[in-house]
Parts: structure tokens; C-alpha cells; sequence
């Protein structure tokens, strides 16, 4: 795709399909914590998502905000689509 088109629009800049935009909202994703049951939001910089050569070895994990406990959860296709989508840091594992 080049920079003078935007999602196949001919004759549209990037700069004139975000010329209204006064700002961007930042992406959210709704989390618990197993250990104190809590419930909460998260931004993309509070997540990480580690990509395995399986479905076992990949999983997202974050630090609970209410009492600091390291979570660690699987992340299906699905969830691995919508934390790349919104920006979570991905990590691609290998394994020999």
C-alpha cells in the first residue's frame, strides 16, 4: 500500500483521511486476576504476548494492579488476534 492511498481509496492522502481527528482513544482489555479475583482494565504497555510454536506455549501475561501478582494466561487464536490488534508487545518463542 502506498502512502498516497488508504485502504484501496484512490486519491485519498493518510493526512486527509485523519484530518478530523482531534485524538485517538487508547485500547483497553478487561482482565482478572486468579489470585485475588479482581477485575480490571489494562492498556497495551501493561501486557505482553508470548507466541509459542503451540497453542500450549502461547500465552499473555501482566502484573495484577491490586495486589502485584504475575499472571500468566493461554491466548487462543482469537486473543492473540485482538491483543496484536491493540498493540500488546509480542514475543515470538523458539524452540530447537
Amino acid at each position: 500500500m502506498s502512502e498516497s492511498s488508504v485502504s484501496g481509496v484512490q486519491g485519498m492522502s493518510v493526512a486527509s483521511a485523519f484530518a478530523g481527528m482531534r485524538s485517538v482513544s487508547a485500547v483497553v482489555f478487561r482482565a482478572g486476576c486468579p489470585d485475588c479475583r479482581g477485575s480490571f482494565e489494562l492498556g497495551a504497555s501493561e501486557m505482553r504476548l508470548a507466541i509459542g510454536a503451540t497453542s500450549r506455549s502461547t500465552f499473555y501475561s501482566f502484573t495484577c494492579p491490586a495486589c502485584g501478582a504475575a499472571v500468566r494466561k493461554p491466548a487462543g487464536e482469537r486473543i492473540v488476534e485482538l491483543l496484536t490488534g491493540g498493540g500488546v508487545s509480542t514475543l515470538r518463542l523458539h524452540t530447537p
